[in-house]
């Protein structure tokens, strides 16, 4: 087995073991579990996407052609012209479930140009057709894209120029070639098809992989960690994360490999990075992620590399506290797995969604409204952007002494319109002694961060945001699944992990084949372990740890939406931070207010730090709490609520 083991990655694998009796079985199980979650199409959708695709395909090339001849090509040369559909994301990694939208780029040649050609014409054509509904242009977007349905399947359409005349229909976009001449925009948005060929690539098993893969979105999104834009982990991340569990693990099963990304991750010495190859620095002259190099760089808190050139950090909005949250997470995944290993837990087990409204007696309610659905549309997905912006501010004026976990879904009171509204859970960072009558005052920050979302440039009357502060019993209904507010479950120990016992087979297979006993488990598992030690504490490039206080605060996909200056935002910023939870006991204020602004950043390393609205107190803000309070206050007496268990539940 060993000898015809394709070796990938840029260390030597863990294990070229074989799958047992027991993995097999086990895969099985977790296989069937999937289908009856529903992550698989049906057959009759599959052919519809394919339809879809295809028809897309004989669009773009119509459209091409019609392009060149206003632009007074020869009758040849018009015949000659040609664009490509290529796809990237969930649907070319074949991870895709029922409904979801399909990630496209559309390859065209130099004399067709992005901001005319692709966001006028090729508009104009679709907006004629009636397949086509829901058509978004998003033109100002990171990376630009066309946002449409196409008989009923959702589209996400990129487009990217390159310097050639006539677009080859056999044209491999994989070669480092194609990024000659090419602008920014184009090498974003083809930097997504060319990262995921060369996963699967990577990859020593692609069905193994596809099955893992699938079933790590699935955890994510049940326990909360599912979210680029939050702060967690999105589609391309997790797949180059079980993508290097494959190369580690080359001959294993999903049911091992499900089991060994939680051990290894749970162990992973971040920010060591994760890369599927070495990077290489090409010859094109574009940037690739060093931190040797890059300062920036140093300040990724959970580097996972793309493979394609130009090699990037495909996590950069990770924080401090996301990464936080998902280490928990990977911790409570490794447990059960260890325990399915010897038989007493199920994969049903792993899958229990998290209990987010339960989990914490504070919250920070964000509430966004509109005049209509089109404002609410934009207000929204810009809010949503800047989310990320609140956690680390308020964990940087407070020494991260209060932590975020922002939940990464938005949630709407059906008896309003044109709302939604986002939550935070808020805890005092643990371990730390807690002294009677301490407070935290964010209502500075949580202004800060009122103030740079009021600097949206497609701003409009009616356009709102409110913050509040809310305790657990006071959580909406609407929150809930039908509006019903669950009734209370018992508190266990180590998260919400139940207590353990023998597992019924669900998958009415009877297990026949008997699991490795715990002494030889125990064993295996050390020496596994000194080999994960081994690659997940050094890293390819050696790093040493970045320290904890050099917070990113990095934001590239919004900050065209920014305006230049700040503007008179008037009645924008007058709301109050509006308190809705009962009064907390007020032991007056703090001592010293949390410094504003930079506590806690070094200085000289503020590139990526939001611009100058993150690097001094916005104009009259004050930095302290001595001035008398305009506003009502946000404050959070964590050292009293967490001495009244029982009167806060």
């Amino acid at each position: 087995m060993a000898g015809a083991t394709r070796i990938l990655g840029v260390t030597e694998p863990i294990s070229l073991g074989g799958p047992s009796e027991f993995d097999v079985l086990k895969t099985q199980e977790l296989e069937k579990f999937l289908e009856g979650a529903g992550l698989y199409e049906s057959q009759e959708e599959s052919v519809s996407r394919e339809e879809v695709l295809g028809r897309l395909d004989q669009i773009v090339k119509v459209w091409i052609k019609k392009v060149s001849r206003a632009k007074g090509f020869n009758e040849q040369l018009v015949q000659e012209a040609n664009a490509k559909i290529f796809t990237f994301g969930s649907y070319r990694l074949g991870v895709h479930g029922p409904g979801a939208d399909i990630d496209t780029l559309c390859v065209g040649p130099r004399h067709a140009t992005r901001e005319e050609d692709f966001f006028q014409e090729l508009y104009a054509m679709l907006v004629e057709m009636p397949e086509v509904t829901e058509l978004h242009p998003v033109p100002d977007a990171h990376v630009p894209v066309m946002k449409f349905k196409f008989n009923g399947v959702s589209i996400d359409l990129l487009y990217a120029k390159l310097s050639l005349w006539i677009i080859p229909e056999d044209l491999d976009i994989s070669q480092d070639s194609i990024l000659q001449n090419a602008d920014e925009q184009t090498v974003r948005s083809l930097n997504g098809c060319r990262v995921t060929d060369q996963i699967l690539r990577l990859v020593p098993n692609i069905q193994s992989f596809r099955t893992t893969l699938r079933c790590m979105r699935f955890w994510a999104k049940r326990r909360g960690v599912y979210s680029n834009v939050a702060g967690f982990l999105g589609g391309i991340n997790w797949a180059l994360l079980v993508a290097r569990i494959c190369q580690l693990y080359p001959n294993a099963l999903p049911s091992m490999l499900v089991s060994r990304f939680f051990r290894v991750y749970t162990q992973w010495r971040w920010p060591n990075p994760v890369m599927l190859c070495a990077i290489e620095e090409g010859t094109l002259g574009l940037p690739v992620w060093d931190p040797r190099k890059n300062p920036r760089d140093k300040l990724h808190q959970m580097p996972i590399i793309t493979p394609a050139y130009p090699c990037m950090n495909s996590s950069y909005n990770v924080s401090s506290s996301t990464l936080r949250v998902m280490m928990e997470e990977f911790q409570r995944g490794n447990e059960i797995c260890e325990a399915m290993e010897i038989n007493k837990c199920d994969w049903s087990t792993l899958f229990e969604p998290y209990p987010f409204f339960e989990a914490y007696k504070n919250y920070l309610e964000i509430d966004v409204t509109a005049e209509n659905e089109d404002d609410l549309r934009k207000w929204k997905g810009w809010v949503e952007s800047r989310l990320r912006q609140l956690t680390l501010k308020i964990e940087r004026d407070t020494f991260r002494m209060l932590q975020c976990h922002p939940h990464p879904n938005d949630f709407s009171d059906k008896s309003r319109t044109f709302h939604c509204c986002y939550f935070m859970g808020l805890q005092r960072k643990k371990g730390v002694p807690i002294l009677e009558g301490e407070q935290f005052d964010i209502r500075a920050t949580v202004e800060e961060f009122k103030h740079s979302v009021g600097m949206y440039t497609l701003w409009k009357p009616g356009m709102d945001i409110q913050v509040s502060h809310i305790r657990r019993r006071n959580v909406p209904h609407f929150v809930f699944p039908g509006g019903v507010r669950p009734s209370r479950p018992l508190k266990t120990a180590g998260g919400e992990l139940r207590r353990l016992s023998p597992t019924k087979d669900f998958s009415g297979v009877s297990l026949a084949v008997r699991p490795i006993s715990e002494t030889q488990n125990s064993c295996l598992k050390d020496e596994e372990n000194v080999a994960i030690e081994k690659i997940t504490s050094g890293g390819p490039n050696g790093l040493k740890p970045i320290p904890e206080e050099l917070d990113e605060l990095e934001d590239f996909g919004s900050m065209g939406q920014l305006k230049d200056s700040p503007e008179d935002l008037g009645s924008r910023l007058a709301e109050p931070v509006v308190v809705k939870a009962s009064p907390v006991k007020n032991f007056g204020m703090c001592s010293q207010s949390a410094p504003l602004l930079g506590s806690g950043l070094q200085n000289g390393i503020l590139e990526e730090l939001e611009p100058s609205e993150l690097s001094a107190p916005v104009v009259g803000f004050s930095s302290t709490s001595t001035e008398t309070p305009r506003k009502p206050l946000i404050r959070l007496s964590l050292a009293s609520s967490l001495k009244t268990t029982a009167k806060s539940t």
